[in-house]
Order: structure tokens, then sequence, then C-alpha cells
């Protein structure tokens, strides 16, 4: 339900708005509708602000939240593995990717992740890069390859090498034995309930900021034309 009420508003919010912007060329009527639209604005930020977030998730031991994490786009947990591997995850929702895509289930759910997994050892360049999918109860590797180690602008670093075979080309025995690698490491569907409590609070978190920020935007606007 909290998911359905956030597509809902954020659906409102953009519709009317817009409905509002009419081809007038005088200065009281473009007052007016910059006030209406202002009003529309708070009204949606309250409405939005009064929303209960889902029940809080922790992610599982011994993941812990990078620091951070909601206001970046770059990776949402990390560990150590056997002392020397740093293992980072980042996630973004399927309709990230192909718009109006994740299941069938409609708003209520996020019921299909994709992960950035990037496993890194001291002294080397490059990290070991998965590409997942993370179902409520599976895990699937669409792509394997070796990728510079992913600086302070995200993880989507773009590999300046060979980007590996195809994951369904390679043998059964090297697709387990990639899997049981990852999994030995903590990454399969236990990571799945905090990750999709995670986006929602982020979805909420950026549709309130966006209310925010085009308000400041328009009221500045007005301000300006009223001097």
């Amino acid at each position: 339900m909290w998911r359905k009420l956030l597509a809902a508003a954020t659906s409102s919010a953009l519709r009317h708005p817009v409905r509002m912007i009419a081809c007038r060329h005088s200065t009281s009527v473009s007052s007016a509708v910059d006030s209406m639209l202002l009003r529309s604005l708070k009204d949606h930020y309250l409405e939005v602000s009064k929303m209960s977030a889902p029940a809080k998730v922790s992610p599982p031991s011994p993941f812990t939240i990078v620091k951070g994490a909601l206001d970046s786009t770059g990776p949402v947990l990390k560990r150590t593995y056997d002392e020397n591997e740093e293992i980072s995850i980042s996630v973004m929702r399927l309709t990230n990717i192909i718009p109006g895509g994740g299941g069938d289930d409609g708003d209520d759910n996020i019921n299909q992740l994709f992960l950035h997994v990037d496993v890194t050892k001291p002294g080397q360049q490059d990290s070991l890069h998965f590409l997942c999918g993370l179902y409520p109860d599976a895990l699937g590797i669409h792509s394997v390859s070796m990728r510079p180690k992913a600086g302070s602008s995200g993880f989507l670093v773009v590999p300046h090498q060979y980007n590996g075979p195809v994951f369904e080309d390679l043998d059964e025995s090297m697709r387990d034995s990639l899997h049981s690698y990852i999994e030995e490491r903590g990454i399969n569907e236990s990571l799945f309930p905090f990750l999709q409590a995670w986006l929602y609070v982020k979805d909420h978190r950026n549709l309130m900021r966006w209310f925010k920020s085009v308000g400041i935007f328009i009221n500045e606007k007005k301000s300006a034309n009223d001097s």
C-alpha cells in the first residue's frame, strides 16, 4: 500500500500541474498559475510527508549500510570477506532500465532488482564485477567481468577491456561455480527484503526532494517577477 500511495502521489503531481500551464502571456495570469502550482506542490509535499514508511529492515549480517547511500547512486551495502576482500553491492529496479518493467503485481511491489556486485582485493587495480538479477526467492547471474575499481563517481564503471563471455554460453559447471562463489560471500535472496525496503525509502526521499526543489525554483521565479 505504501508503494501504491507513493506512485499515486507522483502521478497526480505530474498530471495536474501540466494542465494548469496554458499559453497565456499576461503577467497577472502567469503569476496566478505560479501560485496555483505552488499550492499544488505544497499539498502533495504534505500528503507524501504523512505517509508511513515501510517497517525497518536490517541487512543480513555481516553486511553494513554504506554511509550516505540514500543520497547517492553508489554502493548500498558492503562487507569484508576472508580478511582481504571488500565486497560492495549497488542496486537498481528493473523499471530504471526498462520503463514499465518489474513484474505483473502492480505498483505495490518491487519484485525484481538488479545488483552490481564488486569484489576487490588490495593491490589489484580491477575488481571482479557481477551483474545479477535478485528476486524474493532466487538470484541469477547475468554477466561476470573485470572492471576498474569503482571510484567516487559511482558503481557503473565502463569497462576498458574484454567484458567476458556471455554467461549462458559458459558450461554448466562453470556457471554453478560462479554462483557458489558469490553465494559463499553472502550474495543471495536473503538480501531482497532489505534492498526492497531501502528502495521504497529512497523513492520517498527523492519524491519529497523533488516537490521541494521544484517549489523553490518556481517561488524564486515568482519573487523575481514581483520585484
